[in-house]
């Protein structure tokens, strides 16, 4: 999917070929999502399904809280306490570690509030939420009365106390996405149904003034999507979601390009170690995409474990073979080719030695046992399956590797052969990439995957040494990533062809260890 570049200013924000990945789906309406810094997950709200859900790279999606009062926005104050729209109860609220559970705001002038919906934070304390009615509707909230005549905006001092209505009471139709600019001078909020986005100057008491419009017409009779979620970004743009995906709106009020996403979008954040991950909650599912900047610096940002800060490039990792140390968080691991026609007896490669060569180099059984303490701590596991549809359409003939697995109906989608060998079945949280080429990387969704979950150091494991293990290798090296090869989590065809790639070729590309140090090396 090819994003939309409408001034060239928009290529330093984001690649316009940047993939979108779908790290999860299934779900009725996702909404609100929020990154905590320190744990490194992703927090969102599934609405009409009335839970809210997490997602990491270790463990996938767990339910948090349900009922979660069909929860909307969410943020994070400076103390990471999670800060909650609620619409089933017409609640601002904070929720703390601990689990104490305290009412920010939810009447004004002695009147329920209408459904909070988005919120953010000033870095006085301040915090500054919308209050459009979509909760009093069935599906995202509860259908009941509405008691206040108007949908506002709203700021709740530092010290707490009732909220202050910031806006003309009839200024917006639905106000919904509001954000800083990174200065704080500024405050965004856009307006569903007017489809327009407002913005206003921000006082030094916090009030709002001179309020005018920043944008207008962001509506398609072509696609869906209207304005919901938005952010603003380190320079100062405005990310919105509207028809198609996120329009991005420079400080000066210009459009500078789209980014495409499957599905309609209703909100936005940053996460990721280094804050470079753009996660979208679009319907039925969860997505994911790099971008070259990261938002708008908020308070609860600065956290981190051991009170690290982040930079704008990550260290090298230490790969001494000696002393190797390995980060779990920025790793992945990759299992390939490990099925049942390439290594195990009966199946469409046996006469090539292969299954003799796994089974001297025991290599089942360690790349379970290293994919199992790598899961434990964290690391991305991503099984790259060589899979093909009956009678091998697409596949070129240009090679006798390609030519022999036609001839022989090898790798084909649904039979025994293309599965993965017992006790390397994928887990739960783990990912699948199907290739129909020797590198992991050709013409498939790998680094999708890693961009999206913040890894770049890749331990490269599986079958064919010599070919899809050492293309894999050449490649992660020329795009950047650290990539680490344990020797004994790896066969071919014979003892020779391995140790060929291994003593040669793999030295100049990769760290080449063996399963027990990286195991150690992970902590």
């Amino acid at each position: 999917m090819t994003h939309v570049t409408l001034r060239p200013e928009f290529e330093s924000l984001i690649d316009p070929y940047a993939p979108v990945a779908q790290v999860a789906t299934g779900f009725e309406f996702t909404e609100g999502p929020i990154w905590h810094p320190a744990e490194q997950f992703l927090l969102f709200s599934d609405m009409p399904a009335d839970v809210r859900r997490r997602w990491d790279a270790k463990r996938g999606v767990v339910d948090m809280r349900r009922p979660s009062n069909k929860c909307n926005g969410m943020t994070y104050d400076a103390e990471l306490n999670l800060i909650v729209c609620e619409h089933a109860t017409s609640s601002l609220v904070r929720e703390r570690p601990d689990g104490r559970r305290e009412i920010l705001a939810s009447h004004f002038q002695n009147q329920e509030l209408n459904s909070p919906n988005d919120v953010c934070v000033h870095s006085s304390g301040a915090i500054y939420f919308s209050d459009p009615w979509y909760g009093r509707m069935p599906v995202y909230g509860v259908e009941r009365p509405r008691q206040l005549g108007f949908q506002g905006v709203y700021r709740v001092p530092p010290g707490g106390g009732a909220p202050l209505l910031l806006v003309d009471r009839y200024m917006f139709d639905q106000p919904n996405g509001l954000c800083f600019s990174p200065d704080e001078r500024l405050l965004y909020v856009n307006d569903t149904v007017q489809a327009v986005i407002r913005v206003f100057d921000v006082g030094s008491d916090g009030t709002l003034s001179n309020g005018r419009v920043f944008a207008s017409g962001i509506r398609s009779e072509l696609e869906p999507g209207v304005p919901d979620g938005m952010k603003c970004d380190q320079r100062g743009n405005v990310w919105v979601t509207a028809p198609g995906g996120v329009w991005v709106y420079a400080p000066g009020g210009e459009l500078l390009g789209k980014v495409r996403v499957p599905e309609l979008v209703a909100n936005l954040a940053w996460g990721g170690p280094e804050f470079r991950t753009l996660y979208l909650t679009a319907t039925h599912s969860v997505y994911a995409i790099a971008t070259k900047v990261g938002p708008r610096h908020e308070p609860y940002m600065s956290a981190r474990p051991g009170g690290a800060t982040t930079s704008s490039s990550p260290q090298a990792p230490q790969l001494a073979t000696g002393d190797m140390q390995l980060d779990p968080r920025r790793c992945a691991m990759i299992i390939q080719d490990l099925q049942n026609d390439v290594i195990m007896d009966g199946g469409a490669f046996a006469e090539s030695g292969a299954p003799g060569h796994a089974k001297q180099q025991r290599v089942v059984d360690n790349v379970r046992r290293l994919a199992e303490a790598a899961r434990a701590r964290g690391v991305v596991i991503i099984h790259v399956w060589f899979v093909v549809e009956p009678g091998a359409p697409g596949v070129t003939l240009n090679a006798p590797l390609f030519e022999g697995l036609v001839d022989s109906k090898a790798m084909v989608r649904g039979s025994w052969g293309a599965a993965p060998v017992a006790g390397l079945e994928p887990r739960s949280g783990d990912f699948v990439v199907e290739k129909m080429r020797m590198s992991a990387w050709e013409g498939t969704r790998l680094e999708t995957i890693l961009k999206a979950t913040g890894r770049d150091v890749i331990i490269n494991t599986g079958a064919w040494t010599n070919m899809s293990v050492e293309h894999t290798a050449r490649t992660g090296a020329d795009k950047g990533y650290f990539m680490v090869v344990p020797e004994d989590c790896c066969s071919t065809m014979n003892a020779d062809w391995h140790n060929a790639s291994i003593n040669f070729a793999l030295q100049n590309v990769s760290v080449v260890t063996r399963a027990d140090a990286v195991i150690k090396a992970l902590g």
